[in-house]
């Protein structure tokens, strides 16, 4: 096996990736556009999308670092819209295109048509929650869109496996039909409650941080595996997991959790930029497969679908948001009147991705009876084009969309004030214990020792009030971001001194990097206060 190729994507998708911070353009657009063009340089490996692949090996750890990110409470708070459009949005948007296909392309067998529906009928969050959080969404709106993300997949695989039984002849029936979508969607919420506290109960009982990571890095496969193995969704399963172990992760050991951020952040940046690349890619192998159908009849069928597809999210989000509100008098004064922009927003920030071009890659090129499945590269270039059509369009769009709306974002000063109060509340806890603890003789400190838990302890809790003041004239920073400045300034000198003595011979490289694993510990804690 050639692995050249592989590492040549990596490398490559992370580099754009890593050009694309220093651009406007989204990296998962910029990835895309990167894709399409490297694709038609002669000599460039076929990067073929292998279904078998990405369904099992990176649709899992995708999911599982986006549910561990996730908040329960909120995405339980918020159910009811979740809902709405993970599962009554995607089967809607199955029938719907579906059924325009049907009558756009002439000769395509409705259960065909109902495949390329259930194809495309997924929106792909991973672009419009990044976009969200980068222009400064409400809170809610990136709820909604990240709870729509972890759950439509496994509603479209299960509309595609429906469809696609009916279209090569394996039969199916509308009661056929929905008692496999309720057994896929119950079993994969069980496999998940049946394997997240066992899973969470290893994970807090083992002892060394990289045992306890390395499970975390097999949990979404477990998860997965066992879930397809009994026939049930793996994508509920993983999400249901992952969700549970992010609502308990307080309980695992401050080491783990430094690690594990560290690793998730590493694995869904490889990850998302490969993927995002590989779309691009897609191009020229999708164009050549293209088949009996001409390069204009295509593109314009592709101009149908693709606005078709736009249009039918704005037909089901608009009454989803106003009907319950309406026809329910509790949720209305429980919500308040919905602003219009909110909807318009969640419109129009459904883009498609990968898991759209996986499934369309798996549809199997002969039917039950020996014949070609009707319109098979037809389907793959349709789906490709919408795909691409949505990420360029709507991703290139959306934040212009967001910034003319001018929808309220998050108020930075409400927040700091309810970290400053919770913090406040915590150390005062913190300080009555420690002081009962300074009662019993057998924690007897030094009075120095002493006076440095009680400053450690003030400074936290007065650290978040400062940055509510008025900020340094000279640097414009507060008196905490300059703190920690100094301090980080501080540990870097440190941290040369002990390099210096290791070269020196004074200390072994043993001792060197106990040293040195304190400071980035210390370090790590203080970067993590200046991102918050």
């Amino acid at each position: 096996m050639d692995v050249l190729p592989l590492v040549a994507l990596i490398a490559a998708s992370a580099a754009v990736a890593g050009a694309a911070r220093r651009t406007p353009v989204p990296a998962p657009l910029l990835l895309v556009a990167a894709g399409l063009a490297v694709s038609y340089i002669p000599k460039v490996p076929d990067y073929h999308l292998d279904p078998h692949v990405v369904l099992p090996l990176i649709l899992p750890p995708l999911l599982h670092t986006a549910a561990l990110e996730s908040s329960y409470l909120d995405l339980r708070a918020n159910v009811r819209p979740v809902a709405l459009l993970s599962v009554g949005y995607v089967l809607f948007a199955t029938v719907a295109v579906g059924w325009l296909a049907y009558l756009l392309v002439p000769d395509l067998p409705l259960t065909a048509a109902l495949v390329l529906g259930a194809v495309v009928a997924p929106p792909d969050a991973v672009a419009a929650t990044a976009i969200a959080r980068r222009v400064g969404l409400p809170s809610r709106i990136t709820t909604i869109l990240q709870g729509e993300s972890l759950v439509n997949d496994a509603t479209a695989i299960t509309a595609y496996k429906v469809a696609l039984a009916a279209a090569v002849g394996a039969g199916a029936s509308w009661g056929g039909g929905i008692r496999e979508f309720l057994m896929a969607a119950v079993g994969g919420v069980g496999v998940g409650l049946l394997l997240m506290v066992p899973i969470h109960w290893l994970r807090s009982h083992l002892k060394e941080a990289m045992l306890q990571n390395t499970l975390s890095l097999l949990v979404p496969f477990v998860a997965y595996a066992a879930a397809e193995q009994v026939g049930a969704s793996g994508v509920l399963a993983v999400v249901v997991v992952a969700l549970y172990l992010g609502h308990r992760s307080w309980q695992v050991d401050f080491e783990t959790r430094l690690q594990e951020a560290a690793v998730w952040k590493v694995v869904a940046f490889i990850l998302e930029s490969s993927v995002f690349a590989l779309i691009g890619l897609q191009l020229r192998v999708v164009v050549g497969e293209l088949g009996e159908y001409g390069a204009g009849q295509a593109v314009w069928y592709a101009v149908g679908v693709f606005v078709f597809v736009v249009v039918t999210r704005f037909v089901w989000s608009y009454p989803a948001t106003y009907l319950p509100l309406w026809l329910r008098p509790r949720i209305r004064e429980r919500e308040g009147d919905m602003d219009w922009r909110r909807p318009l927003i969640v419109s129009w920030a459904g883009m498609r991705g990968v898991v759209s071009l996986a499934i369309a890659f798996s549809i199997p090129e002969h039917m039950d009876d020996g014949q070609d499945f009707p319109a098979r590269n037809l389907v793959l270039f349709l789906t490709f084009t919408t795909v691409i059509g949505t990420l360029v369009v709507q991703g290139l769009t959306l934040p212009w969309l967001i910034k003319v709306l001018k929808l309220p974002g998050r108020d930075a000063r409400a927040q700091t004030l309810a970290e400053a109060q919770a913090q406040s509340v915590a150390s005062q806890a913190a300080e009555e214990r420690v002081d009962e603890l300074m009662e019993d003789e057998r924690n007897s400190l030094p009075p120095p020792l002493q006076d440095r838990l009680h400053t450690v302890l003030e400074r936290r809790r007065n650290s978040v009030w400062e940055r509510l003041g008025q900020p340094n004239p000279v640097t414009g920073e507060s008196a905490d971001d300059t703190y920690r400045r100094l301090a980080r300034e501080a540990i870097a000198a440190e941290r040369e001194v002990f390099v210096k003595m290791r070269d020196e011979r004074r200390i072994d490289d043993e001792m060197m990097r106990t040293l040195l694993r304190k400071l980035d510990l210390e370090e790590a804690a203080a970067y993590r206060e200046m991102e918050d």
